[in-house]
């Protein structure tokens, strides 16, 4: 009891403290800032609805700090104040000229709304894209807006990543300092709503169903679609009972939301995806770019990585750097950072990346005021709970090596000597793998770092282990899986994590509210599937010849972890990922067509011997 009356007291403070946090931002930026609104026109005549929170400290100029976003810029109104201003606290307090956008067709802005927007192949004056929108906007503040320094920076999270990346190409003079945050970067290959050519669906159907509602008209959000309502709470059995993607939409969306529309007319990376890959623009970049993403981050790890190593192979000459942590989405400013899930880092990981890598960075290119010396890759290192700064992302000290799979569930990094070797398993779609334990309405954050001891104990998850660690294996940079397997269907997903076993001996935390047993935690690293069918080409899916062993290589979302000396390295491969990820009927055809009755179980080989050799190549940074 006192115990509970202790958590109790504690809870109370921190909310206590939280509130009274929220109050004194409101405070502050109602008493130091001036709110205007502005309908800012683009070259097409479509005007942009804008926000604009300037110092009512005059003495000096300030630069423009923006946020384009179709997330809404609430409050509406002139004498509505937001309850803080910027990423974090100490941004607010720095001074700058906030702009926040609702981008084109959304919220209180005109024109009409498309996802991820290509950029324009039109000619003439008049043709827009998002870049073409923020170099307008870029160039009515400086011209319009009081004592401004000239001098531009623009943020985001998410998708308000995307259109800081965006902001790159053909970039207004004035735009000096970009970052984009865990950005959105391809929705077909690795972010939010496609993974390895597999339809995320929890995440797809969940926020389609509001955002995707079709805008006739500038609104504001007490009059926008309201959050789906689950007629089922628990998610695996919604899924699973609506019998197949086709399904969902016929019950739920018909025609209604465009983006399932686009889903069903496009399930291959054809030219409607391609178009959407903003990477392919990214040459000749002018501005500052700090990249920072989250090795844990269930939406947009892959964005990252892929939009910071883009920019350095497609203009080397760019001012181009890297942060990762350890961090959910948006954890970087979302939190401090010390903890995810289960896991502790030892260290407020968050207060860390504000204090010494995002307000200096803004505050060096934006105001010329301090020193911004970070490193080409600002990286923290899990396990270890160290940030390291390399000069090269992967790191040049790294070094690619191949961890064997072994009969009986072994893994080494010495080739097997066994002779016709395999596991075989049946993988059923009416019992999908789920993506985590217990009973979940929506997707959680912290599935990216669970125990997957669950997964373990199930026949259709094969598992694989080296013996105990002599020494620490620290892992920098992207995993390639490199299987050899059969099918006895045409199609199959392929999901390959990569674990961190904990010894026996690890002590439970103090206090343990949630009865954690830490000894043998299987801790998720690093989890990805690929659907079999685009093994070779995203265009140019291909059926599995049944029974016959096939390759399937591709590679994971980059790694910054360390498995301690005493630890264990894991493999868990399975088909399904439920309802993370949409089933494969196992057979091959389009999975948007398919029909309950065409999903099927299939038999399933992992080949792990001298002649079919599955492994995983880990990029193990030297001593």
């Amino acid at each position: 009891m006192k115990l509970l009356k202790s958590l109790f007291f504690i809870s109370f403070i921190v909310l206590s403290f939280s509130v009274s946090a929220q109050q004194t931002d409101s405070a502050y930026v109602r008493d130091n800032y001036t709110k205007i609104e502005r309908l800012i026109p683009m070259r097409d005549g479509v005007k942009l609805f804008t926000s604009i929170y300037i110092p009512k400290d005059q003495n000096k100029k300030y630069p423009f700090l923006i946020n384009r976003t179709p997330y809404t810029v609430a409050p509406y109104g002139e004498n509505e104040y937001k309850k803080s201003l910027g990423n974090f606290p100490a941004m607010m307090r720095e001074g700058f000229i906030f702009v926040y956008q609702d981008v084109r067709g959304r919220w209180m802005s005109e024109g009409n709304f498309e996802d991820i927007r290509p950029q324009t192949t039109e000619k003439g004056k008049k043709a827009i894209d998002e870049s073409t929108d923020t170099y307008d906007t870029i160039d009515w503040l400086v011209k319009n807006i009081k004592n401004n320094n000239g001098k531009a920076g623009i943020y985001g999270i998410s998708y308000p990543g995307f259109y800081s990346t965006t902001s790159l190409p053909n970039a207004h003079p004035a735009l000096k300092a970009v970052s984009p945050q865990a950005p959105v970067t391809d929705w077909f290959i690795g972010d939010d709503f496609h993974h390895g050519g597999a339809l995320f669906l929890m995440d797809a159907f969940k926020f389609m169903s509001s955002f995707g509602v079709p805008r006739p008209k500038p609104i504001t959000p007490d009059q926008g679609p309201k959050p789906f309502k689950f007629p089922v709470k628990d998610s695996y059995q919604f899924y699973l009972q609506a019998g197949s993607v086709k399904n969902l939409k016929d019950k739920y969306f018909a025609d209604s939301i465009k983006f399932w529309n686009n889903l069903f007319k496009h399930p291959n990376l054809d030219t409607f995806w391609q178009a959407r890959q903003i990477t392919r623009h990214l040459t000749n970049i002018k501005s500052a770019v700090m990249t920072v993403g989250g090795f844990f981050d269930a939406e947009d790890a892959y964005g990252a990585f892929t939009t910071y190593k883009t920019i350095e192979k497609q203009s080397p000459g760019a001012n181009n750097i890297l942060v990762a942590g350890p961090w959910f989405h948006g954890g970087w400013v979302r939190g401090e950072g010390s903890s995810f899930g289960d896991i502790n880092f030892g260290t407020p990981t968050s207060l860390y990346y504000q204090e010494n890598l995002e307000l200096p960075f803004f505050k060096f290119y934006l105001k010329g005021e301090g020193s911004f010396n970070a490193a080409e890759a600002n990286i923290f290192i899990s396990g270890s709970n160290q940030w390291k700064k390399f000069d090269t992302w992967p790191p040049k000290e790294a070094e690619n090596k191949n961890l064997y799979l072994w009969p009986n569930g072994k893994l080494s990094f010495e080739k097997p000597s066994a002779k016709n070797s395999f596991d075989e398993y049946v993988s059923d779609p009416a019992k999908p793998v789920p993506f985590q334990a217990g009973i979940y309405e929506n997707r959680s954050r912290e599935y990216m770092i669970d125990d997957q001891r669950f997964a373990a104990q199930r026949p259709d998850v094969m598992v694989y282990q080296t013996d105990v660690l002599q020494e620490d294996i620290t892992l920098t940079g992207p995993v390639i899986a490199n299987l050899i397997v059969s099918t006895t269907g045409t199609d199959a997903d392929y999901v390959v994590k990569v674990i961190d076993v904990l010894p026996e001996n690890t002590p439970n935390p103090k206090p343990n509210p949630k009865n954690l047993i830490m000894g043998g935690y299987q801790m998720l690293v690093r989890g990805e599937i690929l659907r079999g069918k685009y093994r070779n080409s995203f265009e140019n899916p291909e059926p599995f010849t049944p029974n016959l062993p096939t390759k399937v290589n591709y590679a994971l979302p980059d790694v910054g972890h360390t498995f301690k000396k005493g630890h264990r390295i894991m493999i868990q491969i399975q088909n399904s990922w439920f309802p993370l990820a949409d089933r494969n009927p196992q057979k091959f055809m389009n999975i948007y067509e398919a029909q309950p009755s065409d999903f099927q179980k299939a038999t399933h080989k992992i080949y792990h011997d001298d002649q079919n050799t599955s492994y995983i190549v880990l990029p193990i940074l030297k001593p």
